[in-house]
């Protein structure tokens, strides 16, 4: 049984704490004032937008930040999960001066190039890698990889997950459940402005966690001579909460995509690193041809990487795919990730994980059970959320059917105004770095706490 959400304390509630919030961000609204003037909206990107202003940072260490106007948060946010390694992770400060006393850049490759791409190598279980500069540009490449290999055009996603803002995948990532179409022929939906409208049907979206749904459209797709190229995907879903795959699921899609001679991807971005020293690649014991990499892997450093077989890479290696960047590869870029996985992402470090990520998600299903929320919690390795829904959450549909925005935004509000840094939207949830302790955990729970008292109790 769930307890009953009196929405006009809700509403109430949302109120009184925005208006706190926002009178701590006094230096924040100024700056924004001055911002806007030449940077568009004030902002170096969208997601760093905030109604009605965004928070401007000043500085990081260890497992907290602090905002221009001096408020000391612990850091769940982390940089949309990028520093698991901490904040000015004196490990990484180390490799990068030492670096950076060599020469900042070339476009030559040096000796740590070949160890960091044997180290991914021995964690992914993936021969071939190359760098990219970021999350975007390696599903980028990686798609155009497998239309190479495959010698065909369409693409395959789920819906409702995201991967960069290139325009191939800025297709059915949030929409409304009454535009999507059913699960055997969900709609392809450009996600805003500026995607050409000859783009659009080259990408198919299929359900999460529904294999013949995904076998359905693609012989489908066969039959009307458009077989696609690629299935990419995250094993785990990160971009609505977090969406394990169900038993059997990832298996079916390895065999499906294999014998229908399609390339599968596994976006590691948010996941690699993270949710254990493989991701979800060794998480989940399934091996795609290629998985792609960003976020945790540079160690604050813009970095990204694309890992695949033999056979895959093969089209990279024979000069037919021009995987090019002027930094990929960079020397500080690259001497950050390999220190980032020889010296800090360790056996202890995950050890480290597991052991925060317990004390928070069994902190939070405790008051979640106390106050009767529509909720549960979930995670892995750095990673984890509280899921504000009556069900569970098995795919878009499940989760547009079920989902509480209202109950984010509070949760979220509650968890600045006492000291707990948190990503807003319905997609994030928290990322612990080595530096995070119990008490930085236990500050999280108090705050989830007092915001389920304050809305749930008479």
């Amino acid at each position: 049984m769930t307890g009953i959400i009196d929405p006009t304390r809700l509403k109430e509630l949302t109120a009184k704490e925005s208006d706190r919030l926002d009178a701590k961000l006094v230096r924040s609204r100024e700056m924004y004032g001055k911002a806007r003037e030449h940077l568009c909206n004030g902002v170096a990107s969208s997601y760093q937008l905030r109604d009605p202003w965004p928070i401007y940072v000043d500085h990081g260490e260890g497992s907290r930040v602090w905002d221009v106007d001096g408020n000391e948060y612990y850091d769940f946010h982390n940089g949309f999960g990028a520093m698991v390694q901490g904040h000015a992770n004196p490990v990484i400060g180390e490799a990068v001066n030492k670096r950076f006393a060599k020469g900042t850049h070339f476009a030559l490759p040096d000796e740590d190039d070949f160890v960091v791409a044997g180290e991914l190598s021995e964690r992914f279980g993936l021969p071939k890698w190359r760098y990219t500069n970021s999350g975007s540009e390696s599903t980028m490449d990686a798609i155009r990889i497998a239309r190479a290999y495959t010698h065909r055009d369409p693409i395959m996603k789920i819906f409702g997950s995201y991967h960069g803002h290139h325009d191939a995948v800025m297709i059915s990532i949030a929409e409304d459940y009454d535009k999507i179409g059913d699960r055997l022929h969900l709609r392809s939906l450009p996600y805003g402005a500026g995607i050409p409208a000859a783009t659009i049907p080259l990408t198919v979206p299929v359900p999460f966690n529904d294999a013949e749904a995904l076998e359905h459209r693609i012989v489908e797709m066969e039959g009307e001579g458009n077989a696609p190229a690629c299935l990419i995907m995250e094993a785990c879903l990160m971009n609505m909460s977090i969406v394990p795959p169900e038993p059997g699921y990832l298996e079916a899609v390895r065999d499906i995509t294999t014998r229908h001679g399609m390339v599968l991807i596994f976006d590691e971005v948010k996941t690699g690193l993270t949710i254990g020293p493989g991701g979800a690649t060794k998480l989940f014991g399934v091996r795609p041809d290629m998985v792609t990499m960003a976020k945790a892997l540079g160690g604050g450093l813009p970095m990204g990487a694309i890992g695949g077989t033999e056979e895959v890479m093969s089209v990279v290696e024979s000069g037919e795919v021009y995987q090019v960047g002027t930094y990929s590869g960079n020397p500080l870029c690259v001497a950050a990730a390999r220190a980032n996985l020889e010296k800090v992402l360790t056996p202890d470090a995950y050890d480290h994980f597991d052991h925060l990520n317990k004390r928070l998600m069994d902190g939070c299903t405790e008051v979640v059970h106390r106050y009767g929320f529509p909720g549960y919690a979930v995670g892995f390795g750095a990673k984890g959320c509280v899921t504000f829904s009556p069900h569970k959450i098995v795919d878009y549909v499940t989760f547009r059917q079920g989902q509480r925005s209202d109950l984010n935004q509070l949760c979220w509000l509650y968890a600045m105004n006492r000291g707990v840094f948190m990503t807003p939207g319905r997609e994030e949830e928290w990322t612990l770095s080595v530096a995070h302790d119990d008490k930085a955990c236990d500050a999280y729970i108090n705050a989830f706490a007092e915001m389920a008292h304050d809305l749930m109790s008479d």
